[in-house]
């Protein structure tokens, strides 16, 4: 059953992803917003739903360490993995908004949350120090979206990679409620047998958080990266992981904790520093040529399974 209960979880967290970017995105259109902003925005920061009600769901109930687990592994796994994979499919070429502005951010962000995070303990203080930070990251990203030059190109791809409803207006927030319904079950579902597995296998919570719940939470963000590559929408593929990245430490950290103030017994630093290394690693690869080639991304996946094989009991 614990596996059953983890694969019928992680069903109903992917569809209530998908239902939830899907009917947000489109009400967002219907209102005036751009697909520019509605993709580095409500897309974006959507597919980071399961991450925020499998953490929210962790930390009221008292397990910090998959809450803060799911969080420094999903960023890892979304580097490490995601963009390796992805950069396998298709070299992805990277655009100057996200060397110049997105990446540096995304590191900012990391060696912040480093800081807060060296205890393995996060209090309200800290979690509303999180939160006000994205509600200022989410208003320069608007306002640069409006304000500052972009290509023809990256709107484009924006206007593709943007979901909409053509049917009637009412879908939309069915689609949203929809979408938040089967993520509150599946998150139930997820995190009650991956805590079975990890107590009947002997691996710690932590461990559980770090790998298996922090890589099914992030699978609407493998999905859209993937698609986005396979359709060349590269601005996308790697915007889509460095803004999640961004949401993950500041939103989903700073809810949970404003929620419920947690602590990850079971974390190390190791694991700090390998989330900040995947960061940091982003920007000379993405600012030496404005692309991410097949034999990068390779050297991404070599690293996050090292990470994995090191963390799993042998």
């Amino acid at each position: 059953m614990d596996f059953g209960g983890l694969a019928v979880g992680l069903v109903l967290l992917y569809f209530g992803g998908e239902w939830l970017v899907k009917g947000s995105s489109s009400l967002a259109l219907r209102l005036g917003m751009t697909p520019l902003v509605a993709g580095l925005t409500v897309v974006a920061f959507g597919t980071s739903s399961p991450e925020l009600v499998v953490s929210l769901k962790a930390a009221m109930e008292g397990q910090g360490a998959i809450a803060l687990g799911n969080v420094i592994g999903s960023n890892i796994f979304n580097v490490g993995f995601i963009l390796g994979l992805t950069a396998l499919i298709f070299p992805l070429k990277v655009g100057n908004q996200i060397v110049r502005f997105d990446v540096p951010i995304m590191i900012a962000v990391t060696l912040g949350s480093l800081v807060a995070l060296w205890d393995f303990a996060l209090g309200r203080v800290e979690g509303g120090i999180l939160f006000t930070a994205l509600i200022g990251y989410i208003g320069l990203s608007v306002w640069m979206a409006k304000n500052v030059a972009t290509s023809e190109a990256v709107k484009a791809e924006y206007q593709e990679g943007v979901p909409r409803s053509a049917g009637p207006a009412w879908k939309d927030p069915a689609f949203i409620v929809g979408g938040l319904i089967l993520l509150i079950f599946g998150s139930r579902f997820f995190v009650d047998g991956a805590v079975s597995i990890a107590r009947n296998f002997g691996v710690s919570e932590a461990v559980i958080g770090l790998t298996i719940i922090a890589g099914g939470t992030s699978l609407p963000e493998l999905a859209a990266s993937i698609v986005a590559a396979l359709r060349r929408e590269t601005d996308i593929a790697i915007g889509n992981i460095v803004g999640s990245n961004i949401f993950n430490l500041l939103g989903i950290l700073g809810v949970s904790a404003l929620v419920n103030p947690m602590s990850g017994p079971g974390l190390q630093h190791f694991d700090l520093f390998v989330m900040l290394a995947f960061a940091l690693v982003l920007l000379p690869i993405t600012w030496s040529r404005s692309r991410i080639v097949r034999w990068e991304g390779a050297l991404l996946l070599a690293g996050y399974g090292a990470y994995v094989w090191k963390l799993w009991p042998k």
